[in-house]
C-alpha cells in the first residue's frame, strides 16, 4: 500500500521549487527544464484540485491529501525515468505535509509524513514572497503569504534540507538557480 507514495531510484539531479503559493514556482520549473532541455515534474495537486473546484465547488480537504501524494510522486517517478540529468520538480511532498499542517492544525497523515521527510532532493529552492500575488481558483491566503513562507524555510531548517533562497525578478532567479543547478551537475559528472 505506502509503495505508491515512496520515491524510485532516479540516475539524475533533483531540484525543488518549494515555498508558499504565487512565488514564481511553475514559471521557474518550466524556465529550468527548457534551459537545461530536460523535464519538469508538475504540481499534481493543482490538477486534483482544479477538478474537484470544476466538479464540485469544493477546496482541499484532510482526505485529499494522501491522493495529492500519491499523484505528485507517480508523475516524479514516471518522469525522472526521462532525464539522466536534472529533474526539476515543481513541488515535492514535503510541501504538502507544510500545507497540511498549516491548514489543518498542526496535522498530517502519518503516511504522508513518513515519504516527505524520506524522500531525497539534491536541493531545494525556496522562493520569496516578492513576486505579485496572482488569484485564481485554488489560491486563497494572500494576506499569510509571510507566515506561509516562514512556514516553508522552518521545514527545510527543520529537517536539514539543502536550500537556496530565490529573490527578484524572473531573471535573477533564473540566474540564481542555473548557477546551483550548474555546481551540482558539474560534481555530479
Amino acid at each position: 500500500m505506502e509503495e505508491k507514495y515512496k520515491q524510485q531510484p532516479a540516475n539524475c539531479v533533483k531540484v525543488v521549487l518549494f515555498g508558499p503559493e504565487s512565488t514564481g514556482k511553475t514559471t521557474l520549473s518550466r524556465q529550468l527544464a527548457r534551459h537545461y532541455n530536460s523535464v519538469w515534474v508538475p504540481e499534481y495537486a493543482r490538477e486534483y484540485l482544479q477538478k474537484k473546484w470544476n466538479d464540485e465547488r469544493k477546496t482541499c480537504e484532510p482526505h485529499d491529501l494522501l491522493p495529492i501524494a500519491e499523484g505528485q510522486i507517480k508523475l516524479e517517478n514516471e518522469l525522472a525515468k526521462k532525464t539522466d540529468s536534472v529533474l526539476i520538480c515543481d513541488t515535492d511532498l514535503l510541501e504538502t505535509k507544510v500545507y497540511a499542517e498549516a491548514y489543518y492544525l498542526g496535522s498530517c497523515d502519518p503516511i504522508l509524513e513518513k515519504h516527505a521527510l524520506g524522500n531525497s532532493y539534491d536541493l531545494y529552492f525556496l522562493t520569496y514572497i516578492d513576486t505579485p500575488w496572482e488569484a485564481d481558483d485554488l489560491r486563497d491566503k494572500p494576506e499569510h503569504r509571510k507566515d506561509m513562507f516562514e512556514a516553508f524555510q522552518s521545514a527545510l531548517e527543520k529537517y536539514k534540507k539543502t536550500y537556496v533562497l530565490l529573490k527578484g525578478d524572473k531573471k535573477t532567479r533564473l540566474e540564481t538557480a542555473v548557477k546551483h543547478i550548474d555546481k551540482l551537475l558539474n560534481i555530479k559528472v
